[in-house]
């Protein structure tokens, strides 16, 4: 593993309970160790592995942790310690793959702080886990798979993720380091009824605002409005210069609104129950801006 930390975030969701679970691996003072984060409705719960039982692919959803395995096809737990029980396997159905690289242009950019990319908007999942004998059953589940890689997580971003009928959305917009200049970088994907529309800086997408839990991106003549309605977030461990010190917050399964137009159309308006969130800048309050 070339990058500091690499890690893949599988987030599942059923009618009524949401598991998100990020295995990862990391190297920091000499040091090479992995990890498995698992994020419920109900809290989080980290677990750590010596680097040689710690296994990540960076170019493709692939993690081996332990006795555990992690890949584009479903999930295998299989870990007991004594305060530790993880079992059971997920399978998931096709993947629903972007058109090109989530990164564009960027991905060519060398000593980028964070890559980020999708495997899959939204793919089927089916079986059960047992986690410490809580148990979470997936009958035709839906579930989301995306990647992080690089040195740092961005000392200030907002990045969420839904489901809704026919489709699924992510947006991440963040402060983007580029040598002495620092840009607020935005990449954001909507699938709606199998049309893809993109938003990113190197398509000409802006923040037009950040304030209060609430994000709005304009690009030509598309804006997206999320904004963050409940906050039930856990402390998530994050990394900086690939180790694991830096503490932030999701909340994996939360009342959130979006609202997606083109010119005068509203292709999408949504609220949900079940949003992911997460939201690292400052609560500055202030109404509403939603267009």
């Amino acid at each position: 593993m070339d990058d500091p930390f690499c890690g893949w975030y599988f987030r599942c969701q059923s009618e009524d309970r949401t598991l998100a679970l990020i295995p990862a691996v990391h190297a920091a003072h000499g040091n090479r160790f992995g990890s498995l984060q698992i994020i419920s409705d109900t809290g989080i719960r980290t677990i750590a592995f010596p680097g040689e039982k710690a296994c990540v692919d960076k170019h493709r959803p692939y993690a081996v942790l332990g006795n555990s395995v992690f890949s584009e096809t479903g999930i295998r737990l299989n870990e007991r310690r004594d305060d530790i029980s993880l079992l059971g396997e997920l399978c998931f159905g096709d993947l629903s793959r972007i058109r090109y690289d989530m990164m564009g242009p960027f991905c060519c950019v060398p000593f980028m702080e964070c890559r980020h990319s999708i495997a899959s908007m939204r793919h089927t999942v089916n079986g059960t886990l047992w986690i410490n004998g809580a148990e979470y059953r997936f009958r035709d589940g839906i579930g989301y798979l995306e990647g992080d890689r690089g040195r740092s997580f961005p000392r200030r971003y907002a990045w969420t993720q839904c489901f809704f009928e026919g489709g699924s959305l992510m947006l991440s917009v963040a402060d983007i380091p580029l040598g002495r200049l620092c840009i607020t970088g935005v990449i954001g994907i909507i699938r709606v009824c199998k049309k893809e529309y993109r938003l990113a800086t190197y398509l000409g997408a802006r923040a037009a605002m950040i304030r209060g839990g609430e994000v709005l991106i304009r690009q030509g003549s598309m804006t997206l409005y999320a904004a963050l309605q409940e906050n039930k977030a856990y402390a998530l461990k994050a990394p900086t210069e690939g180790d694991m010190t830096r503490s932030i917050r999701e909340n994996v399964s939360c009342r959130a609104r979006y609202r997606f137009c083109i010119g005068q159309k509203t292709v999408l308006s949504l609220e949900t129950t079940q949003a992911a969130f997460e939201y690292e800048y400052p609560s500055l309050g202030g109404s509403s801006a939603e267009p």
